[in-house]
């Protein structure tokens, strides 16, 4: 066997191997998913503000309203100043299917209540205030990964991956790399 004929094997075992033994570099860039009010859910009875205080929404986010259909509702509302004295009559969007679902698709603040102007009253409010992006988070797939899920009345996260197709330019340079030699 020749010796340019020795370096194609190699160089298709090289390019075998890191087409498809090699792991795929990841990012994630993971989206919460937000349920309102806990295990109470969106009911007088829960205190949404405290449940809101410390949690960070982001872009991409979704957040869930639960709650009994014939007695309530949700609708969203244009201001804070709307929110904070339970004007009612103008909402952006209503939501009163008992299960719903809301993307917070750009970053700034978002305004929801109590379809129920006493149940506005008694506490029935969300001041949402929608930050950036969340970082992405660099993994190696091909290897056994687990996503880190909050407890509680937290949903599981969801990811959009991109992996890094970018072997080609190796593979080529390795290929070349041996037919030269």
């Amino acid at each position: 066997m020749g010796r340019k004929t020795i370096n194609l094997a190699i160089a298709i075992f090289l390019v075998n191997l890191v087409g498809n033994i090699m792991p795929c570099i990841t990012i994630k860039a993971v989206n919460k998913h937000h349920v309102v009010g806990g295990d109470q859910g969106w009911d007088t009875s829960t205190d949404v503000a405290s449940w809101s205080a410390n949690k960070n929404f982001h872009v991409g986010d979704t957040i869930w309203f639960t709650y009994a259909a014939p007695l309530e509702g949700v609708m969203e509302l244009k201001t804070k100043g709307e929110l904070e004295s339970c004007e009612t009559s103008n909402p952006i969007k209503m939501y009163t299917e008992g299960l719903n679902q809301v993307t917070l698709e750009g970053e700034g603040s978002r305004y929801f209540t109590s379809i129920n102007p006493e149940s506005c009253k008694k506490g029935l409010k969300l001041h949402v205030k929608v930050l950036p992006v969340r970082q992405p988070i660099e993994q190696v797939t091909g290897v056994a990964s687990y996503s880190v899920v909050e407890v509680g009345a937290e949903g599981p996260s969801t990811s959009h991956a991109k992996c890094y197709k970018g072997w080609s330019s190796l593979v080529w340079f390795v290929l070349a790399f041996f037919l030269l030699v």
